[in-house]
């Protein structure tokens, strides 16, 4: 059962980040083209903002996920703090009063920077998107699969050096770099960064790269592919046309 270590709180951090995340783009996209065709550039500056607002409201159920999804694991580093938990309220809980409420929030800032990776996935997803719709009426299920895992590749190679040092701000139980203690600022990025290289060289900076494109891209692949039909499904049951330019 050890590969399946906090799929709950995993589980449900995914499902409060998409809601906010595809409600924020769609629900902006909607303001912002009104019907009118939409752009690569367009769809960027959304997916950023987006994933603004994703982050702020979210990051404290990421910091619980991570923490829980790494307790029990046995660390080979002497720097890194047990941590004891017994679930997703108690992680709550401990983490507001031994560390305080703003612990929650640790890693925002290169959570703030990896807002691109979602924005960059958007950006592609849409631009295949409606080189397809040109060719074709609709999406098929397997266009729907395929371009998604390609945007969500790119997206996840390009920002993964990112992605490390967002999920060891997130653990937090950390005794590096004492003499600055404001976790998550650009300082302790780049500190992070380079501890990285130099321990493990410029390929230290993608390692795990493997697990993490078989997660996330499975996982992009079959979201798209399921907000595709229950976007499809829903215009139907509204009795409403699905514009091809969105």
């Amino acid at each position: 059962l050890a590969p399946y270590r906090g799929w709950f709180p995993v589980i449900s951090s995914l499902c409060c980040s998409n809601f906010v995340y595809f409600y924020t783009f769609n629900s902006l996209k909607a303001l912002w083209v009104k019907g009118q065709h939409s752009t690569t550039g367009k769809d960027l500056v959304l997916g950023v903002v987006a994933g603004v607002v994703n982050v702020l409201l979210t990051t404290p159920l990421w910091v619980v996920n991570t923490r829980l999804k790494l307790q029990g694991a046995k660390f080979r580093n002497e720097d890194i703090v047990p941590t004891n938990y017994k679930g997703i309220i108690d992680a709550f809980h401990q983490i507001i009063r031994d560390e305080g409420v703003l612990a929650l929030w640790n890693g925002t800032f290169p959570s703030l920077l990896l807002v691109f990776n979602p924005a960059i996935q958007f950006m592609f997803y849409e631009g295949f998107k409606r080189k397809l719709l040109k060719k074709q009426l609709q999406l098929t299920s397997l266009d729907a699969f395929v371009i998604g895992a390609i945007a969500k590749a790119v997206a996840t190679t390009l920002t993964y050096p990112l992605q490390t040092v967002q999920s060891i701000l997130r653990f937090g139980r950390h005794r590096l770099n004492p003499e600055n203690r404001t976790l998550g600022s650009l300082r302790n990025v780049l500190y992070l960064l380079q501890q990285r290289v130099r321990r493990f060289g410029l390929m230290g900076l993608y390692k795990g790269l493997e697990a993490k494109l078989l997660q996330t891209v499975l996982t992009a692949a079959l979201m798209f592919l399921v907000y595709e039909k229950l976007t499809a499904a829903t215009f139907t049951v509204m009795g409403l046309k699905h514009s091809r330019r969105q």
